[in-house]
């Protein structure tokens, strides 16, 4: 991210979201972004997604400038590079684990075989090898986020970006996610996790924290991984 802005239109009121951010990010980092509520770690993780786009400044993904590029554009390196994990994990109740695992390879145009190989291989990778056709009401909070993470991995992207990924899980359960986190970290993605939470920044490599919109403090953990 180069000067990075982003502002929200409210009326006659503009919102600066984002306010010059300048930030690198080296391929196979592990990085937590921290702040305040209303500090900008959000829209700062929809940019890095590809979700959003900045007002101002650039953002250059594998040295590809992102910020200008529409929709359709966006959409074709969300698919390709990134993996998402959210919160609230955005699983399709209806769903199998297997089949909501395989959902975005079908986006994709994978064939059938190769999108259910490709999904049981991550839910085993994941931990979920014995729940492969139940639904998400039939598994615990835990076991719905391991699918979430599942799902973001099947692509095989380079990014992963998950945002507060521990926010509806118990502490037992936080601790298993964020190793699971951890080993994918150690298998060569790149990994940016947004949360509120210290302990769980601290076990991020580096912590970015933001506060109206800037960077307030960029620390490196220096952890022996």
């Amino acid at each position: 991210m180069e000067g990075v802005r982003k502002e929200y239109r409210t009326g006659d009121n503009a919102v600066r979201a984002l306010d010059g951010v300048d930030l690198r990010i080296r391929e196979g980092e592990y990085v937590a972004i921290m702040g305040p509520s209303g500090s900008g770690k959000s829209t700062m993780m929809n940019v890095l997604g590809c979700l959003d786009v900045p007002t101002g400044g650039r953002y250059l993904l594998d040295g590809l400038d992102v910020s200008r590029l529409d929709d359709d554009r966006l959409s074709e390196i969300r698919g390709r590079k990134i993996g998402f994990v959210f919160q609230s994990f955005n699983l399709l109740p209806r769903l199998s684990a297997l089949e909501n695992v395989a959902l975005p390879l079908q986006y994709a145009g994978v064939g059938k075989e190769e999108r259910f190989a490709r999904a049981r291989e991550v839910l085993h990778q994941v931990g979920l090898a014995e729940r492969l056709t139940h639904r998400p009401d039939e598994l615990s909070g835990g076991q719905r986020q391991r699918v979430a993470v599942a799902r973001a991995l099947v692509t095989r992207p380079s990014l992963i970006l998950a945002d507060e990924p521990t926010g509806n899980l118990d502490t037992a359960t936080s601790i298993e996610i964020m190793k699971l986190f951890g080993a994918i970290h150690r298998k060569g993605n790149t990994v940016i996790l947004v949360t509120h939470e210290e302990d769980i920044a601290r076990q991020a490599e580096r912590i970015v924290y933001l506060r109206d919109g800037k960077i307030e403090h960029d620390e490196n953990l220096h952890q022996d991984r």
